[in-house]
């Protein structure tokens, strides 16, 4: 029996991972792949036990994108099955790009393609210093359409105006520069800055993050004075939450917060 191409586990922390598990063909995905990222980072997405989700892969190469099977089938495809096929990634990267809990992407190898979506979509990106970046798409005759709206305005538009048409391979120094990674270290330590990451990331109120997130999406390219009254509206709302009420007791009595993991 062939191994899961997914694999998940929980820890006592609430930390959820997901691991890309086709190393063999460097954890490309197919439509099968597709739906069942989906429907685990939905899943995910809901469960009140989970704090944080982590996307890794195992093997040499974070994720070459499309699997060349899949892709071979889909050029025999017309153009309504296409657009239907083309939907179900774009749900993938939507979902993981709203997902309402912390995502943090671990690069350990190349990511190509759709493999750069996937950490374009995630809230923090983490690579080994041996990690490498390629949108390779326009050598194989096709565009990074699905992806640009996370891959855009992650590496900023002058970018996007050169990777986009040499499909040149870059370094994960380069990506870091760009924005498409915060960090990079060496591979040994890869796993001790996703430690540091989850440390700070459990100081936060669960519910105060969904709502950071969904402040960012709200607030992203829109003129200051267009949004100072949803935003005055929702710190209130914070304020007189329970999160809020609970954060601000435990700041004045020196305690640790209910959210905190002692």
């Amino acid at each position: 029996m062939a191994d899961p191409a997914i694999l998940t586990s929980l820890d006592d922390a609430g930390v959820a991972t997901v691991t890309l598990n086709r190393p063999e063909v460097h954890n490309a995905f197919n439509d099968e792949i597709i739906a069942d990222l989906t429907a685990t980072l939905s899943r995910f997405g809901g469960d009140p036990k989970v704090r944080a989700v982590v996307l890794r892969a195992n093997g040499k190469s974070f994720s070459a994108g499309a699997d060349l099977g899949w892709m071979k089938r889909m050029a025999g495809y017309g153009f309504e099955e296409n657009v239907a096929d083309a939907r179900e990634l774009a749900a993938l990267m939507r979902t993981l790009n709203d997902l309402p809990k912390p995502t943090v992407a671990l690069v350990q190898g190349a990511a190509f393609g759709g493999g750069v979506g996937l950490v374009a979509c995630c809230d923090i990106a983490l690579a080994a210093d041996t990690a490498s970046f390629c949108l390779s798409e326009v050598k194989l005759g096709l565009i990074p359409a699905v992806i640009s709206p996370y891959v855009v305005p992650a590496i900023g538009t002058r970018a996007a105006r050169r990777y986009f048409l040499t499909a040149e391979r870059f370094s994960a120094l380069e990506a870091k520069s760009l924005g498409l990674v915060h960090e990079v270290v060496p591979a040994v330590m890869l796993d001790a800055a996703l430690m540091k990451i989850m440390e700070s990331l459990s100081d936060g109120a669960p519910g105060a993050q969904a709502a950071s997130k969904d402040l960012i999406g709200f607030v992203a390219d829109r003129r200051p004075g267009d949004v100072l009254e949803d935003c005055a509206r929702r710190i209130a709302e914070a304020r007189a939450g329970d999160e809020g009420r609970e954060g601000l007791a435990a700041f004045l009595e020196k305690r640790p917060p209910s959210w905190r993991r002692q």
